[in-house]
């Protein structure tokens, strides 16, 4: 009962707060994704790390169609519930310092997203999935629209067409499946088990990662989003590059890797290169732009990419390596996001050539962003390095000239990374900047949580490695099992 309460709470929320009005709405907001975090540090306490499904809830739904509603977690689901649940309440109370107008509806379906999300990383139903996919998006497109910037129409319809092309894909597939189990129902261990020929597992592997790929995004399926990045309100941004990409992630090692093996078989290298084909693109895009916000969403694609790469390489240090980076992506890029928010609020530009000189008018600030860009730089000892190894270790086994091509993201992103941070953060202050005032209140808390995050995750990753091993591994085995090379 615990996941139900799991995946309920924030619904209840969203609820609840949409009928608070003025300030409470965001306090509101703000308890809710706590208490969530706290039911999620129960689960965490009670699980154990080994490649069991637990805390399993299995009820019928839709009998005549096989649909239960069937939810549980493991060590690979238990990751990506971790993520939403600590970055929800670090983006709730990054928003506090703006006066949204209908702020109840705002946090509203921010806490009714973060449902949909819960319900996408523990479905073991396919129509449930496909349920909380649709879930977490339409709470997204209603926050770009209705709080985005002046271009936020033309660029949020972009986005909507993009992702419902890839959600179609995915319900052609999940029905594709449902009528090829003779059980008739959307059991995820059903679809494990079906014995589908090369052909059937061909356009279903395309089917799903089509929209897995758009989700996350891939090479060439990405240029809906340095544009939505860029005109989502701040809190969108963040839960869009913080968590809900992580959704397209999670779909291939659940959904794909497993249901049509001998498609990735057939397919992967193809998949692989699209990937490291993003990792080089991305980068190179990053090094020309002049708006910060930009250059950290290309900077995200980049990062993606490997995450694929390291997941197609199909072996251990590639799948720990996604599991760690997942984690601390999503940290990394919620800060970034977040400094430069703050940077917008006070200066209102992005624009890198306008800035300058803010350390010495916020050194705090100076500290917390340098920590943040070290981190997604894959500084040793900070929690985007163990990922990046693993990842960069199990391509590197995949193939070596893939793993060599994909290794020029730590030196691109440290380029255009430390770059970024010399002309925003040092130098003279210009007439704009100087009036530039240090972060206070809720930033603080805010920065500094992600920072003692990028710290302890770099330092001492072993937990969330643990937690997740005995999946990835039961995963490889079932895989080999099954012919995947």
């Amino acid at each position: 009962m615990e996941l139900i309460l799991l995946i309920f709470l924030p619904l209840a929320g969203a609820i609840v707060t949409s009928f608070i009005k003025g300030g409470a709405a965001k306090i509101s907001a703000l308890g809710f994704a706590l208490a969530s975090l706290c039911v999620t540090i129960g689960l965490v306490t009670q699980f154990t790390p080994d490649a069991t499904t637990q805390f399993v809830v299995n009820y019928p739904w839709i009998q005549q169609l096989g649909i239960n509603f069937h939810v549980g977690l493991d060590g690979i689901s238990l990751i990506t519930v971790i993520l939403t649940n600590v970055l929800m309440p670090l983006i709730i109370l990054a928003s506090f310092k703006h006066d949204y107008k209908n702020a109840n509806a705002f946090y509203a379906l921010v806490l009714f997203m973060q449902s949909g999300l819960l319900l996408v990383f523990t479905a073991l139903d396919g129509f449930l999935f496909y349920i909380g996919w649709e879930a977490a998006l339409i709470p997204i497109y209603f926050i770009c629209a209705m709080w985005g910037g002046k271009d936020r129409i033309k660029v949020n319809m972009k986005f909507f067409v993009y992702t419902i092309a890839g959600s179609l894909f995915m319900l052609l597939g999940i029905i594709y499946l449902y009528l090829q189990n003779p059980a008739h129902n959307f059991d995820i261990n059903a679809f494990y088990s079906l014995e589908l020929d090369k052909y059937q597992q061909g356009w279903v592997f395309w089917a799903f990662f089509i929209a897995f790929a758009i989700k996350m995004p891939i090479f060439p399926f990405h240029t809906w989003q340095p544009d939505t990045y860029t005109e989502a309100p701040a809190a969108g941004t963040m839960l869009l590059s913080g968590i809900m990409l992580k959704m397209g992630i999670y779909g291939l090692i659940r959904w794909l890797l497993p249901v049509v093996p001998q498609g990735v078989n057939d397919w992967m290298c193809v998949a692989m290169i699209l990937s490291v084909i993003g990792i080089v693109y991305a980068s190179v895009i990053a090094f020309t732009q002049k708006n910060a916000k930009r250059l950290v969403a290309y900077s995200s694609i980049s990062h993606v990419g490997l995450i694929a790469a390291g997941i197609f390489a199909i072996n251990m240090q590639g799948m720990q390596g996604a599991m760690v980076q997942m984690l601390s992506h999503g940290i990394n890029v919620i800060g970034l996001f977040f400094v430069l928010d703050i940077i917008y609020s006070r200066l209102k530009t992005n624009k890198i050539e306008e800035l300058g000189g803010l350390a010495k008018v916020a050194p705090q600030l100076a500290i917390t962003f340098l920590i943040i860009v070290l981190g997604t730089v894959a500084l040793p000892g900070t929690n985007g390095f163990i990922g990046e190894f693993l990842l960069l270790y199990g391509v590197y086994t995949y193939n070596i000239w893939l793993g060599a091509i994909a290794g020029l993201t730590i030196i691109f992103a440290a380029v255009y990374m430390l770059r970024l941070y010399q002309k925003v953060m040092l130098g003279q202050t210009n007439e704009l900047t100087r009036t530039f005032t240090d972060i206070k209140g809720s930033e603080k808390i805010v920065l500094y949580s992600i920072c003692i995050l990028i710290i302890l995750i770099g330092v001492y990753p072993k937990p969330i490695m643990h937690l997740s091993e005995a999946s990835v591994q039961h995963l490889l085995e079932q895989l080999k099992l099954k012919g995947l090379n």
